[in-house]
């Protein structure tokens, strides 16, 4: 068979072709922005050219240290320079990058290095005593050693041993830069591996790829309408679904990372006023921090700043109280799975017209996909068909497109399922509305089935929220011989509240709630959360077992 005229004489070729990569964003940053700021830590500034020289002096140094193509470099980092930099250079290498959270337990950070069979581990200083404990349990119970290399932050005072053999400035000291960082051969090739959370079993190796990478970078500056030189605050972990992409959207736009050790309000508030910062990522306990902050913590921000939401749907309370600080909220949603956010309540200009709780109903939606990722709907998880736009049929929300995961890592039937039916099952439960904005009504494992009735946690949660007294709070189901399943609230209080009683929040919700779905118990508790600021509701439900 002939070839067609549109193909014949027209291959592709390195003049044409080129395998995505956000690594490309590093090199043309560094090209024709290198004397911008690109890293504010303290009392180190680097520029995209001396930040570029870094992340090339990195990976050379890695690279003789052996690591190449797919290798897996682990990192136990902060948000500091360093971490900055292993997103630029091991990815360079056309190795994967595997980012650690900094709050897990030594026998689980443990397997998941030997699961992704780490060749070597950066770390910090700070988590010597953890990452010593890990190191042991990897050798002694899985039998592997990885190289390790110290980073030791200007910023940290504190001792910290040094666990390997090889110091990471000196590293850097003793290797030239390469002379460029290439990224792949083949953009299908795997950048990240992140790990789930693993609450019911052994966690999952989320494997990410280049081209998805690069396509959401994108999508995280189309979808904020960010404009070049952005001043950008790591008040999210890297660690978490690396940065949402993030590290490489701020690459794009030849934007300044304001790296942030420690995060408190104190220490985001000063952060934006001495450097201007004018956007930051966050979960919503992060962004109820700045709302309970005292009020001379926020003087001297003039700047307009703009602060993007996910990692759980934010209340409507939430979103009031940040418009009223002057902070304008984009709420967008998604999963490691799709390399962070993936959807975004697209805001209207009609929205600006509504009354304010209105318009906190509308942006507190999980809306529609990012521009780049191909599908996303509300099925019904058995017969695979899209639910009406009724805002009252529930199905589970699906994606499918450039903007989702490999699959999961040595897990072939883990991904088979979550494939299924050519859509990523994501397992939240949501309606679509009429205008075709998704709204998520529960993961499928919280909704609280009372009755025979099923009760949103989320919308239990919502009208607690707007409670002033009310910092956080989160909804379970507890076991009820009557009923199958109570609603149990537990509550941590501002810490300027006045007194509240369990009554009182009651009370409160009567008013916004039908008489099924009042919490039947309030606890006021510490609500054990993750790093990245979600409320683990598996240990609440662990807490309501053997209670009456």
């Amino acid at each position: 068979m002939s070839e067609h005229m549109y193909e014949l004489g027209l291959p592709k070729n390195a003049a044409n072709f080129v395998a995505l990569s956000p690594i490309s964003f590093v090199e043309r940053s560094a090209e024709v922005f290198g004397d911008l700021p690109a890293v504010i830590h303290g009392a180190r500034r680097y520029n995209w050219r001396e930040l570029r020289d870094r992340s090339a002096r990195l990976a050379a140094a890695l690279r003789a240290l052996g690591v190449g193509r797919l290798d897996t470099v682990s990192v136990m980092l902060p948000n500091t320079p360093e971490m900055v930099e292993v997103h630029y250079a091991v990815p360079a290498l056309n190795a994967v990058l595997n980012t650690l959270n900094t709050r897990l337990d030594a026998r689980l950070l443990a397997w998941q290095m030997n699961h992704c069979e780490a060749k070597v581990l950066i770390t910090d200083r700070e988590f010597a005593p953890l990452i010593g404990a890990a190191l042991r349990v990897l050798r002694e119970e899985h039998g592997r050693t990885p190289i390790v290399i110290d980073v030791s932050d200007s910023e940290f005072t504190g001792a910290g041993e040094r666990l390997g053999a090889h110091d990471y400035e000196a590293l850097l000291d003793a290797h030239p830069p390469l002379e460029r960082l290439d990224g792949p051969r083949d953009e299908w090739d795997a950048i990240a591996v992140s790990y789930t959370s693993g609450t019911t079993g052994d966690p999952k190796g989320v494997v990410t790829h280049h081209r998805g990478a690069y396509l959401n970078s994108v999508c995280n500056a189309a979808t904020w309408t960010m404009p070049h030189f952005p001043t950008y605050l790591w008040t999210l972990p890297m660690f978490h679904c690396n940065g949402w992409c993030f590290p490489w959207t701020i690459a794009l736009l030849g934007g300044t990372h304001v790296c942030l050790r420690k995060v408190d309000a104190a220490n985001i508030l000063a952060a934006m006023r001495d450097h201007g910062v004018d956007h930051y990522c966050a979960a919503p306990i992060v962004h109820n921090l700045l709302i309970s902050a005292p009020a001379e913590l926020r003087a001297g921000i003039g700047q307009k700043v703009r602060g993007m939401v996910a990692g759980a749907a934010p209340s409507a309370a939430m979103i009031e109280g940040m418009a009223k600080l002057g902070i304008d909220i984009t709420h967008t949603y998604g999963l490691t799975e799709v390399y962070g956010p993936a959807s975004v309540a697209v805001k209207r200009a009609g929205w600006g017209g509504e009354g304010l709780s209105e318009q906190a109903r509308l942006n507190g939606r999980q809306g529609v996909r990012y521009g780049l990722q191909e599908g996303m709907t509300v099925m019904d998880p058995e017969t695979l068909v899209e639910t009406p736009p009724d805002a009252t049929t529930m199905g589970e929300i699906m994606f499918r497109g450039n903007i989702v995961m490999k699959g999961y890592l040595k897990n072939p039937a883990a991904t088979q399922k979550a494939f299924e039916g050519g859509w990523f099952h994501t397992g939240d439960l949501a309606v679509m509305e009429p205008d075709r904005y998704v709204k998520i009504k529960d993961r499928s494992k919280d909704i609280i089935i009372s009755g025979g009735e099923n009760i949103s946690s989320l919308e239990v949660e919502d009208a607690l929220y707007r409670h002033p007294a009310v910092l956080a709070c989160a909804v379970v189901a507890k076991a009820d011989d009557k009923w199958g399943e109570t609603p149990v609230a537990f509550v941590e209080l501002r810490p300027d509240a006045p007194a509240v009683t369990a009554g009182d929040l009651i009370a409160h919700c009567k008013g916004l709630l039908a008489g099924y779905k009042l919490p039947r118990e309030v606890r006021f508790e510490e609500i054990p959360k993750t790093s990245t600021g979600k409320i683990q509701k598996f240990a609440l439900r662990e807490r309501t077992k053997g209670t009456s």
